[in-house]
């Protein structure tokens, strides 16, 4: 049975809070004496008696060494007071052996509860408190050891299933992440991706973007029917050419010129893909193929690029638009036609060195009305520079893009077969996605560089609308998106209004047309992003490459303190100091000083 404990009095072992404290005087309130001599003056209440005295310094409790265990297995189960279990461990009942005692009470090993009552706890709670504290210390120190090996970049297999959590945050896939924070970063996706490098859990060139932007990134892996049966207008006896980048793996559109009719030839998409398909859907919520400089992602499986890339097999299905161009540059006597036709594959650079030659010089002088009258209507002509990267063998290709002839040409013809389809569409009722974009303030487009770089911001994106609108930035009265069916939903979808046209079916509602597109159109611009980032973030690790990079900026933009300068060999902006007066469309020399590749910047200085 516990022990009836006394009244506290002068000199008398009281306990405080946590602490030891000897009573100086007992009034009203009992004042008292602390370790270090500080005196506090507190309620009967606030304190528990340990020991009745007479104690006339703290300094008197020194470390005792007594028989915890053996007084703990005695008693084991049941009740005692401070009083008893102070004899049975030191066989001494003395303010330090009480002080003693109470220290293993309050750890709660062996012994709970108050001075006057004490709880000797059972085997089981015993042996089971020492199993939780032995596993508690092993992943602590574990958790040391692993933070240690990450510090020292050499994570085990087992420390990279640990470190996905950081990845989680690098991505963008979570908010908060243990180990940056023990590491001492602050939780971002910045610093989340240094730190996966640093440690080598990420390749010190690794992109993140795709992932973090939450765009897919592995083609489509669905079966490819066969291609239907169905009647075909035969113009394989027509020259027919596809100009595209060298490299280029989806090659869907090629151009002949029959006489006054110019074809452009359109890969027959929506033969194999028929709407609300597997592959439709899938396509849908893509958007659009993703081009990355490691690689292109196609919106549809590569068995639909196989069978219907134009030049990819001897003949191709198509869906062909043939039409002639009007003296004021019209599209006119529009045809839309699923064809066959004999594809020959050239690349822009190679079609550049014959573009004064048959049959080129007669497409170009078939679309000099055309690009006259887009010219006229204030088309924008922004010649910003323009790069392509490419990652090839573990290195980055960073090559500047000339301004070809070639280029311009196989624009136009796209161009005017948007125009032509979307004047078709409206006249003959067929609901489609109309491209528009609203004038600019001041449409007429600068020839420097800094205007340029000015009007393309006062740009307003196109956006894909119900009914026929203008794009201004094109000079076109109307237009659609349909030569690129392949790598772009919204064409493929104009393609299958087209096709049940021809069929003499019913296409889709225009507010079906318009759902669907809005589904594509959000998946699409994560695309464009995921693709903007990409870029950047491999031009970064090219320059990464080139630390002693020198070059030219032209400045483009004047500021208080900063100018903003467009590096053409790389199609970047940086912002500069520069002393002294810096002038619009200057050219500067530039030192690269810093690339920053989780912050994705780079620093340069004037030189």
């Amino acid at each position: 049975m516990p022990h009836q404990q006394p009244t506290p009095r002068v000199d008398s072992l009281v306990l405080y809070k946590l602490y030891p404290a000897r009573v100086v005087a007992i009034g009203e309130k009992i004042e008292i004496e602390l370790e270090g001599g500080q005196k506090k003056r507190v309620r009967p209440k606030d304190i528990e008696l340990l020991h009745p005295g007479p104690i006339r310094s703290l300094i008197e409790l020194e470390p005792c060494d007594g028989e915890i265990d053996e007084a703990w297995s005695l008693l084991e189960g049941g009740e005692t007071d401070l009083k008893e279990l102070s004899e049975l461990v030191f066989d001494d009942y003395s303010p330090a052996s009480s002080w003693a005692v109470w220290q293993h009470v309050a750890a709660g090993v062996h012994f709970t509860g108050s001075p006057a009552a004490i709880r000797v706890r059972s085997r089981e709670e015993v042996e089971r408190d020492r199993a939780e504290r032995e596993a508690k210390a092993a992943a602590e120190a574990d958790w040391r050891e692993f933070l240690d090996r990450v510090r020292r970049a050499q994570p085990t297999v087992e420390d990279r299933e640990r470190l996905v959590e950081v990845e989680r945050l690098a991505l963008a896939k979570g908010e908060h992440s243990r180990i940056l924070k023990a590491l001492g970063h602050q939780e971002t996706p910045q610093n989340a991706h240094r730190a996966l490098v640093d440690c080598g859990y990420w390749p010190s060139d690794y992109n993140p973007y795709p992932r973090r932007i939450g765009v897919v990134v592995e083609d489509p892996q669905l079966e490819v029917p066969s291609l239907p049966d169905e009647e075909r207008l035969d113009l394989t006896h027509l020259a027919a050419y596809a100009i595209d980048d060298e490299g280029n793996e989806d090659p869907d559109d090629a151009l002949s010129l029959d006489g006054d009719i110019l074809w452009v030839h359109v890969a027959d998409v929506a033969a194999l893909v028929s709407p609300d398909s597997e592959m439709e859907r899938e396509a849908r919520a893509r958007g659009a193929n993703l081009y990355l400089p490691e690689g292109v992602v196609n919106m549809l499986p590569s068995g639909v690029t196989a069978r219907l890339g134009l030049g990819l097999q001897e003949v191709s299905p198509a869906l062909s638009f043939g039409f002639r161009c009007s003296a004021t540059g019209e599209p006119i006597n529009l045809q839309v036609e699923r064809t066959w036709v004999r594809v020959q594959r050239l690349t822009y650079e190679g079609v550049e060195e014959r573009i004064d030659a048959p049959p080129f010089a007669a497409i170009a002088a078939f679309l000099t009305p055309f690009r006259t009258r887009r010219e006229a209507r204030q088309a924008a002509s922004i010649e910003l520079p323009e790069v392509s990267v490419r990652v090839r063998d573990g290195g980055v290709e960073v090559r500047p893009l000339a301004r070809l002839r070639s280029r311009a040409l196989v624009t136009d013809a796209m161009l005017m077969a948007g125009e032509a389809a979307a004047a078709f569409c409206r006249e003959h009722e067929i609901p489609i996605p109309y491209a528009c974009q609203p004038a600019p303030s001041s449409p007429e487009t600068p020839t420097e560089l800094s205007g340029m770089y000015a009007y393309r911001r006062k740009l307003k994106p196109t956006r894909l609308a119900r009914e026929p609108e203008p794009h201004a930035g094109l000079g076109l009265p109307v237009y659609t998106r349909t030569t690129s069916p392949l790598r772009r939903y919204s064409d493929l979808l104009v393609h299958h209004q087209l096709r049940a046209w021809l069929r003499g079916e019913s296409p889709l509602t225009a507010d079906a047309v318009m759902t669907r597109i809005a589904e594509a159109d959000t998946a699409a611009s994560l695309v464009r992003r995921a693709e903007r980032l990409s870029n950047q973030h491999w031009k970064l690790v090219f320059l990464r490459s080139q630390a002693d990079w020198r070059g030219e900026g032209v400045i483009v933009e004047v500021d208080e303190h900063k100018c903003t300068v467009l590096v053409p060999d790389l199609a970047m902006e940086t912002r500069v100091r520069l002393r002294g007066d810096a002038t619009l469309n200057t050219r500067v020399r530039l030192a690269l000083r810093e690339v920053d590749l989780p912050e994705l910047g780079a620093i340069f200085g004037s030189r």
